[in-house]
Parts: C-alpha cells; structure tokens; sequence
C-alpha cells in the first residue's frame, strides 16, 4: 500500500495562513469557521460575545435543531448556569481517573482484543471500537456490562444513518431510551448516574427529569463517535508504524504523550460552533449578531506558528496544547474517560498484538464548505497478530 492511510492532511492549512478563516453552509444557516490556535481559545473564552446557550442544537455542526428539543447540559449553557451546573456533574466524570475504573477498563479491553484475535479479519470500526466504546461507556454509567448490547446495537452514531446527514427517526431511539431509563431511575433509585442525576440539586431545587435527559444524550453523543474514531484511527497509524507500537512497549511512560498526540493529529471532533451576540470581528472578518462561528479544533491543531511539525505524529511531543478536547469552561467533560480508555487500548495492544494487518478500508471524509476533512473510517477491516 502506497499512501498510507493513517496520514490525515490538513486542508485547513491554506486558508489558516492566509485569512484566518474559513466559511461553509450548514442548513441555511452559515458558519464561519475560525482555524487559528489564538482565535479558537478566544472565542472559546468570550462567552458573552459567543454563545453556547442559544436555541438547543445550533451551536453543533452540522446542526441538531431539527432532529432534538432538549437542550445538552451543561453543554449549552454558558456561564454563571454553566458553571453552577457543571461543578453538579464534574466529580461523577473524573471517576475514571480512580485505580478500580481503570483496572475495569483494563479487563474489558484485554477481553475485546483477546476475542478478536481468533478472527481471520474483522472491522475495527464495528466489531472493536464501537464494543470497546459501549462497554467502557457501562462503567461510566455505574450499570451492568450487559446494557452496552443494547447501545451496541444502534451502530456508531446515535443522529446519523449512512448516507444521511442527520436522522431524526434514530435520533427518537436514543431519547425514547433514554426517558425509560430516567423512568426506571425515577421509580427504583440506585447509584447510577441516571438516579444520581435525579437526586442532585441545581439552583436550589431538585433537577428535572429533562435537565437530566440534558445530560445523557450530550454523554451518549458527545463521547460515541468521537472515540470510535480515535481508537480506529490510531490502531490504522499502529498498523503503519510498527516501530511506534514496539517503542511503547519498551517505553510504557510515553503512552500518556502518544494519547495527547493522537487527540491532536487526528482531532476526532473537527469543530463546535457558537453564536455571535452582537455584532463584532473575528480574524478582521464582520461577524454579525446572531449568526454562528466555530471553533476549529482539527484546524487549530496543525497551527504551523504554534506546534512544529504539526502535521507529523510525534509520539513523544513535548509541547502539545492541543483543543482536541476544546478549550476554557467548556473543556470536555468525558476527556478524563476518554483519555483513560485510550491509555488502556494502547497498554494492551502493546502487552498483546505482535503485528496488525490492514485488509481493506473505507474513508469517512467530512464535507465542509470549501474543506473536505478525513475524520476517520467507515470500516477498517484488520487482522491481528498475537506476539509470538
């Protein structure tokens, strides 16, 4: 194989240079897309003049206000509620950083890998990441393994079908889900994130069952495909750069640095999106008041005056102060999750797999305006190698 397809070009570059900005329509609703390091993080930090908290499912891109009513907490809330709301959750999402959630991680995917190493080939995509995702995903929850079938099920994207942009028919699967599982949770309290959710307080009341459902479908969402493709796309680099995978096995300390390194160069959510309040500039550019801008993370990673060689991977890369998992109050609150389950993969692939094959594959390009973004795979067909 020639090109090799773990290499993502950057088709930010150009325009980054030259204007700052980049633009793209969405639904008759235009963005201008900031792709400069400096903007991102100072719009991401100006939330009076950018606005997360406008009409439920603008600020994402492509946008959701079709296909969804409830608004994602704390996602699309800007300060003082976002931060009140916020310091309600933020303890239950740094569990994975505790020794038990990651020794379960750990059984989890040493069990997925171990499995798929007595298939001839398999589809990264489907039969690996997506049950690693799933499963992982049950610990995050605090509920039995056997739910992540049920998620599994749905495929890799909670909104979309192939072939569809947005799928508001699917969309309805998850939120239906989701009210009976908040029913049940309503009913028989455990201590499970969904009943944790409905005894917590906000403002001095008790949170509603759709503040809640607030939170679920933002952590179905916001953490499904973002880290199917990351495993997808770094196993894809492993599989082309075998030196790299043996490096970490001898040099376990470095896989933090390779984690933060494939956040960067791969960028599994290519943008997020705000919407202006009042008339104002970005990059010298008119943006006027209630019109959308976005926050490029895929661009402002490869910002050539800010990391060297940005379109290189670089496994241990010093200065890395990548926004793959975005920047300022609204920083991801599944990143201490992702990170982990990330960390593990790569621990175990390099206690366990002596060679991965890729077999066959197909691109998964994004269309943005005047961009097209390779994002990651619709299938990566692969077969392991146990070490010998």
């Amino acid at each position: 194989m020639d090109k090799k397809i773990s290499e993502f070009k950057d088709p930010f570059s150009t325009a980054r240079k030259e204007k700052g900005i980049g633009e793209m329509d969405d639904q008759n609703d235009p963005v201008q897309m900031l792709l400069r390091l400096k903007d991102v993080r100072k719009t991401a930090h100006n939330w009076k003049t950018f606005q997360s908290g406008a009409k439920p499912g603008r600020i994402v891109i492509p946008s959701e206000v079709d296909i969804r009513e409830t608004r994602q907490l704390p996602f699309e809330l800007d300060p003082p509620e976002h931060t009140e709301f916020r310091g309600i959750v933020e303890d239950w999402f740094k569990r994975p950083q505790n020794e038990e959630y990651a020794q379960n991680v750990k059984k989890q995917i040493s069990s997925a890998i171990d499995d798929a190493m007595l298939k001839e080939s398999f589809d990264m995509v489907t039969d690996l990441a997506l049950p690693i995702q799933s499963r992982a995903l049950t610990l995050l929850f605090n509920i039995p393994l056997e739910e992540a079938k049920v998620w599994i099920s749905w495929g890799t994207h909670v909104f979309r079908s192939e072939g569809e942009a947005l799928d508001k028919d699917k969309a309805n699967v998850l939120y239906d889900y989701i009210d009976e599982q908040l029913e049940k949770a309503a009913k028989n309290p455990g201590e499970d994130l969904y009943s944790v959710l409905l005894q917590s307080e906000y403002q001095g009341r008790k949170i509603t069952k759709e503040e809640a459902k607030g939170v679920m479908v933002l952590t179905f969402a916001g953490g499904r495909d973002t880290i199917i493709n990351a495993l997808t796309n770094a196993t894809a680099y492993f599989a082309e750069h075998p030196e790299s995978l043996n490096r970490l096995k001898e040099e376990p300390q470095l896989i933090g640095k390779a984690v933060e390194e494939f956040v960067r160069y791969f960028s599994p959510l290519t943008q997020m999106g705000r919407v202006v309040t009042e008339d104002t500039y970005v990059c010298e550019h008119a943006a006027k008041a209630d019109t959308r801008v976005s926050l490029c993370w895929a661009s402002a990673n490869r910002d050539e005056t800010v990391f060297e060689n940005p379109n290189e991977i670089q496994i241990d890369r010093k200065m890395n102060p990548h926004v793959g998992f975005g920047f300022s109050h609204h920083k991801c609150m599944g990143a201490p999750h992702a990170r982990q389950v990330m960390k593990i993969f790569i621990e175990v692939l390099t206690e366990k797999v002596g060679q991965i094959e890729i077999l066959d594959f197909k691109e998964n390009i994004e269309e943005l305006g005047e961009f097209e973004r390779k994002v990651g795979f619709h299938n990566l067909q692969i077969n392991l190698k146990p070490i010998a």
